[in-house]
């Protein structure tokens, strides 16, 4: 398990229920190990942005934040969010038609304990960590922002 940096941070996770608590360590872990695999993206930064722990592509601004957290409502379930008009959500429909528990434009829900499409998720994550260099590459015209 990878150490906390932040207190704050920890003490987020410490408070989630256990039914949600490890599936969202392991959603954690996800977020280290897609941007350690994906080129371009480089060290995360993990804070709280509105009480939600929050990855950020601070050191070379690839991407979006993602957000992860318990999702509102429901005791047995957790959401990643992402920024709703960065279109990400809308795009991640159209790569996994009916893959995703999808809320409006702005986050993927699970069901704490269900076996998570992980490759899927791993793909929608980096396209998250990566979203502003992508958008940069398109407008250069370098590549197509397609996944």
């Amino acid at each position: 398990m990878r150490r906390f940096d932040d207190a704050r941070v920890a003490a987020v996770f410490k408070s989630y229920p256990p039914t949600v608590r490890s599936d969202l360590m392991r959603l954690r872990e996800l977020m280290f190990d897609v941007a350690a695999a994906t080129p371009g993206v480089g060290k995360l930064t993990e804070t709280l942005k509105w009480g939600q722990p929050s990855y950020l592509t601070e050191e070379t601004g690839s991407g979006s934040t993602v957000r992860i957290d318990q999702a509102k409502g429901r005791e047995d379930g957790y959401a990643v969010y992402f920024h709703c008009q960065s279109g990400l959500v809308g795009q991640f429909r159209e790569l996994y038609p009916g893959k995703f528990d999808v809320e409006g434009e702005r986050a993927l829900h699970f069901a704490a304990g269900r076996r998570l499409p992980v490759r899927e998720l791993r793909h929608c994550v980096g396209l998250a960590f990566t979203h502003h260099s992508r958008k940069k590459k398109a407008h250069r015209g370098d590549r197509p922002l397609a996944g």
